[in-house]
């Protein structure tokens, strides 16, 4: 396993479990336990864990929120997803997150890369899960958008995003999506959460869609967008030959994770 995918695995296991042994990591991922240590210890310099003995357990700040927040199903899924995401971003630029579980398993999966240290890289999210699970990383930027919350799926909407928006410019912008299909394109079941997710990927160089195989010809109540929008879809190999096919006759370009 590379080391990138092995912080970010190390990562969703404290979020899932809180505390981990370097004894059961080396265990469940076969490297050393001089390497399991220096892992440790470099997730915890970006202060996204306290080093225990033997072990680690979560940063209390960061993982509050997105434990909480976290949905179980899909969860690998999310994860190779969110790693396809996470290597189409460069160090130094500004990357859109909607709300969502698959977006926050990209943003862990950027928290895990340790080639942000010299030029650093600015998060945009409308998410509050997502900010507080990256405000810790020194390295980054992360700018909230403001607006008025969503229990539902911590997300702000509302003309303060709208705002705040509209006088930015975003590099690259991963739109999380309930329903996605040729016809309707994406969509969620949230119209105000629509609006916030179309205009952030306006306002992106790149716009790209993520969603899971599950929610791949299914439309949603409000639409966000098709592929003059959304050129890229990330999905997983779930989806079928089917599926895929007929999103790339409807204009997307599909990478399967």
């Amino acid at each position: 396993m590379k080391r990138a995918a092995r912080l970010t695995a190390i990562l969703d296991l404290l979020a899932a479990q809180g505390e981990v042994s370097v004894d059961d990591l080396v265990e469940r991922f076969g490297a050393s336990a001089a390497t399991t240590r220096r892992d440790l210890d470099s997730l915890a310099e970006r202060r996204l864990l306290t080093r225990t003995h033997g072990g680690a357990v979560a940063q209390s700040v960061a993982y509050e929120l997105p434990i909480r927040y976290r949905s179980h199903h899909g969860t690998g899924a999310k994860e190779q997803i969110a790693a396809v995401a996470a290597s189409l971003v460069e160090p130094g630029q500004v990357v859109g997150l909607s709300g969502g579980t698959t977006t926050n398993a990209i943003a862990t999966a950027l928290a895990a890369r340790d080639d942000f240290a010299e030029q650093g890289l600015t998060v945009v999210t409308n998410a509050v899960n997502i900010a507080a699970q990256l405000a810790m990383r020194p390295e980054f930027k992360v700018v909230v958008t403001g607006g008025v919350i969503h229990r539902r799926s911590f997300e702000l909407v509302g003309p303060f995003v709208e705002q705040l928006l509209g006088g930015i410019r975003l590099d690259i912008a991963f739109i999380g999506v309930n329903g996605l299909s040729a016809e309707s394109g994406g969509s969620t079941h949230d119209e105000a959460e629509a609006a916030v997710n179309r205009m952030m990927a306006e306002r992106a160089g790149r716009a790209v869609i993520v969603a899971d195989a599950s929610k791949i010809g299914r439309a949603a109540f409000a639409h966000v967008g098709d592929s003059d929008l959304f050129p890229l879809i990330i999905t997983d190999p779930a989806a079928t030959h089917e599926q895929r096919a007929a999103l790339a006759g409807a204009g997307f370009e599909v990478r399967v994770s």
